[in-house]
């Protein structure tokens, strides 16, 4: 049976090679059911001391980030910063990475279903919108997975939560995660139609110990 196909797209601050590192042990632990391909988003992101990264290491926070960081989207549009927290009326860039995906999937595709971290499983949720609203006949994702998902606080991208999605979802949060708490993570849910969740009871990072197995590949499994 081959391997579902899913295409990565990581958190805020990191990317492609980064989180592909940082899930090691997630590759390890679905290695028979499932390939995953990683990109970078299309923005670099200058570093700011005030920021702070999007740490996803299960052994603590490594020295100084990633070497290239990159995001999907800024929600200050000035200094070209995000912060998931942030209310703003527009942001700089999103079209861009939509665009970046899209191209992505010519190159690399086709995929069987997408995964993303953090900004990255925000931006996640907005392709899964984009898909279910027919406005990119590119993206055929069966299934997605979101790892410390959050809704953007942007107005603009309100009209991504308009409709429930019909896209079958694994949510997965950590109750312990101070970068996205559980709760900015819940109110995602009611954007799709019977998502289903994993909660761990760690920070903020893609938890692939074995207890989180079984969960993963029964979710999985609907789609081999």
């Amino acid at each position: 049976m081959a391997p579902l196909r899913v295409l990565c797209i990581h958190g805020y601050r990191q990317n492609g090679s980064s989180f592909r590192e940082k899930t090691g042990a997630l590759r390890k632990l679905l290695k028979k059911q499932v390939e995953l391909v990683y990109m970078s988003a299309p923005h670099s992101v200058q570093q700011a001391s005030s920021e702070a990264p999007e740490k996803e290491n299960g052994s603590g926070p490594g020295p100084g980030g990633d070497e290239d960081p990159r995001g999907w989207w800024f929600s200050d549009v000035q200094a070209r910063s995000f912060s998931a927290q942030q209310q703003c009326e527009e942001s700089l860039g999103i079209e861009e990475s939509v665009s970046f995906v899209r191209e992505a999937l010519k190159a690399q595709g086709p995929f069987d279903g997408i995964l993303g971290f953090s900004q990255g499983a925000a931006f996640v949720a907005m392709l899964c919108s984009l898909q279910e609203q027919k406005l990119e006949p590119e993206f055929n994702f069966r299934f997605a997975i979101l790892v410390a998902g959050f809704p953007s606080a942007c107005k603009e991208h309100q009209k991504f939560y308009n409709t429930s999605l019909q896209i079958p979802s694994l949510h997965v949060f950590g109750l312990e995660d101070r970068v996205i708490p559980d709760n900015m993570s819940r109110e995602l849910l009611p954007s799709f139609q019977d998502p289903q969740v994993l909660t761990h009871p760690g920070g903020h990072f893609v938890p692939a110990a074995s207890a989180h197995r079984q969960t993963y590949q029964d979710f999985l499994k609907r789609f081999q």
